[in-house]
């Protein structure tokens, strides 16, 4: 453990082995730190911050404020890193209220400079997330999402798994997985092609996708109507049992597509 004489630890936080905080970071008392993290100058890890094994906090983070939300009352909650996260420069994660009770950013994930994650947030993992995006309270983004940069997002959105959202989007419904969404507002453009190829989709598993998504977003404008042709005409797969709960749970709607 190496932790500057320049730095403050409240000595009830918790520090796991290999721990380095350097000068000027700031730590709670209701802090744990998992063995081999870096915390760099200035990071402030306030009460209920969870930081996972090997994650690096840079300079001027601020994990586990509190919520900007009126409603909390005060409620113990807590603002959770997964192992091997980089939390890049002047990153906020503001703790979970009664809600949820906490917000919480899975394992491998990036979070690029001035990244604003809310209450209750909720990601997976392998997520990215570039420079200077919003998520709003009560967002779910789920694995392999990539949000390019100054994305905003409305609170209670859900994002699914291998979606990239490009850059200065504004997202206003849910987004399926597997897709790429872009214009405003917010529509399918296609399949993430290049995304699920280098995590591991084959030609086969990428076609199927296609076929659904044709049918949902480019031959229909409506959406019961399309979901009700794909279990009539495409086969089963696991990429169709994912899309079609993704759109059933979605009650408020998912992104515009191309026929609209």
């Amino acid at each position: 453990m190496s932790i500057s004489p320049l730095a403050y630890v409240h000595p009830d936080a918790r520090i796991g082995k290999d721990v380095t905080v350097e000068p000027f970071a700031t730590i709670y008392a209701d802090v744990e730190i998992g063995d081999g993290t870096w915390i760099g100058p200035n990071a402030v890890l306030m009460d209920g911050a969870r930081i996972g094994k090997k994650c690096r906090i840079f300079p001027g983070a601020v994990i586990s404020a509190i919520p900007q939300d009126l409603k909390f009352a005060g409620e113990h909650t807590t603002a959770e890193v997964g192992d091997g996260t980089t939390i890049r420069e002047c990153v906020t994660i503001n703790r979970g209220t009664a809600d949820r009770l906490k917000t919480a950013v899975g394992s491998n994930c990036l979070l690029m400079a001035y990244v604003h994650l809310a209450h209750d947030c909720i990601l997976g993992n392998n997520i990215v997330i570039a420079n200077s995006v919003n998520l709003a309270g009560h967002v779910t983004i789920d694995d392999w999402a990539i949000l390019e940069g100054n994305v905003a997002v409305q609170q209670f959105i859900h994002i699914g798994a291998h979606s990239f959202i490009a850059g200065a989007s504004l997202v206003r419904k849910n987004v399926p997985p597997f897709v790429k969404a872009a214009r405003e507002p917010l529509s399918y453009v296609g399949v993430n092609v290049v995304g699920l190829r280098r995590r591991g989709y084959d030609d086969a598993a990428v076609a199927r996708i296609e076929d659904i998504y044709r049918e949902i977003f480019v031959r229909n404008s409506n959406v019961d109507r399309a979901v009700q042709n794909v279990e009539q005409t495409l086969p089963r797969s696991p990429e169709r049992g994912q899309i079609l709960d993704f759109i059933r749970n979605s009650p408020k709607g998912i992104m515009r597509g191309l026929a609209e």
